[in-house]
């Protein structure tokens, strides 16, 4: 395996289905290029990490307080998408209560079991959950790639934003294109 993983984050139905609780358009449109990343990465033999944004039913979550409540478990709207499958044997499926992937879950320790030294970043909402998992990547000394586009909010000038200061400060922003010629390469 390389050192490498991807992190695919939080495409659950809630966010990616047009029935769901917080849905957007712009999920949709980049779920069939997340699928060709993760197909392209399965070949390279990058590990792969899904985070399942999901609030306990029925229990206290900071998080609800001043946004509409989304991604409940048991609701069907925390589910991973069905457009990208999840290998139960190799791939990790790690809960999140909380923007980063990084706070409150094992990510770290199955980043480092793992020998993970580089993280591809694709996924929902670049203005919060991308840009808190890349910052706490950066901050755990992984190089993060965001692959530009792969990542989505529900408006362009806020994504680009976020992805123009990721690129300054914490990572690289690369295209899906430019991600393959890496790995084919073994760059990553």
């Amino acid at each position: 395996m390389r050192n490498t993983a991807l992190l695919i984050v939080d495409m659950v139905k809630d966010f990616t289905d047009p029935e769901g609780l917080v849905f957007y358009p712009q999920n949709r449109e980049v779920l069939p290029k997340i699928k060709e990343v993760l197909e392209e990465c399965r070949k390279h033999d990058v590990l792969v990490i899904f985070f399942r944004h999901s609030y306990r039913k029925d229990k206290f979550d900071k998080n609800l307080i001043n946004m509409r409540p989304n991604c409940i478990e048991g609701s069907g709207g925390d589910e991973i998408d069905s457009m990208l499958e999840v290998d139960e044997k190799k791939d990790y499926v790690i809960r999140k209560r909380r923007y980063s992937g990084f706070f409150g879950t094992d990510l770290d320790l199955v980043l480092r079991e793992n020998k993970i030294e580089n993280v591809i970043v694709v996924g929902t909402k670049t203005n919060c959950c991308i840009r808190a998992t890349v910052t706490d990547a950066y901050y755990n000394d992984y190089n993060a790639y965001v692959v530009s586009d792969c990542v989505a909010t529900n408006d362009e000038v806020v994504n680009q934003v976020h992805l123009t200061d990721i690129r300054k400060y914490f990572g690289k922003v690369v295209t899906s294109e430019e991600l393959y010629d890496l790995l084919g390469k073994g760059e990553l």
